[in-house]
């Protein structure tokens, strides 16, 4: 069996170093080559895989450059928009055999977080969620706020719920964003890593479910899996569910 080599964009960061060092651990996997923000592609080397964690910014040129030399990816930088996933799947479309995983979280914890919320969403007329992450963060909301909203939305429509009940009329901004009908909060912390809380309530009682990451170590088992997946999985996969099998 031969070993999958990996390359790493944002090689140097730290969820690029973490990378790197959970594929030197991992059992038929190689790191081969990385590069950081500014440095030629071309050190990813000779990669069949290559992982990104990088910027929003970035992420769409690394990814058109990979497709184009048949160069698998596994995608962990967020701000994915709609639009932006159909210009993924145009381009995969332009170059069959090769695959492009794409997750909001690597954390199995974190999956679970989400999945759950999404089960208990039908029982609770009111649900908001807070997430909580260092302040070098990019985006906000997260991607896994934003993913979670979107499925607890969904399960909420099926259920034949109403809006969420809200009568604030005076907020200036302090009711956070909206995701599919569920407001999101952002905190962005010195000493926080990656932190989620979903709160649902109903009359007389409420339902917190919460995760949190406090070492990006935490992703890794995640990363290699998907790493692992995506060599023999051509084409879009979004999120982590069915690596994992959940």
């Amino acid at each position: 069996m031969h070993e999958i080599q990996v390359g790493v964009f944002g090689v140097s960061g730290k969820m690029g170093s973490e990378v790197v060092r959970a594929v030197d651990r991992a059992e038929g996997m190689t790191i081969v080559g990385g590069v950081d923000l500014g440095e030629p592609r071309e050190q990813l080397g000779r990669a069949k895989v290559a992982v990104d964690f990088t910027h929003p910014d970035a992420v769409m040129g690394n990814i058109e450059w990979c497709l184009e030399r048949g160069i698998n990816m596994v995608i962990g930088t967020t701000g994915f928009t709609q639009e932006r996933l159909e210009t993924v799947r145009g381009l995969l479309d332009a170059h069959p055999g090769v695959g492009v995983l794409i997750a909001s979280n690597f954390s199995i914890g974190a999956i679970l977080m989400m999945q759950f919320a999404a089960k208990a969403a039908p029982f609770y007329p009111s649900v908001e969620i807070i997430e909580l992450h260092h302040p070098n963060k990019a985006d906000a909301p997260s991607g896994t706020a934003a993913t979670t909203a979107r499925r607890v939305g969904a399960a909420r429509d099926a259920a034949g719920l109403g809006p969420v009940p809200d009568a604030t009329v005076h907020d200036a901004g302090a009711r956070g964003a909206v995701v599919d009908g569920v407001h999101i909060h952002g905190v962005r912390l010195q000493g926080l890593v990656a932190h989620q809380e979903v709160l649902l309530g109903t009359h007389g009682e409420t339902l917190t479910i919460r995760h949190d990451s406090f070492d990006r170590v935490s992703f890794m088992p995640g990363v290699v899996a998907a790493i692992r997946h995506v060599v023999d999985h051509p084409g879009l996969t979004l999120e982590m569910e069915q690596v994992l099998g959940i």
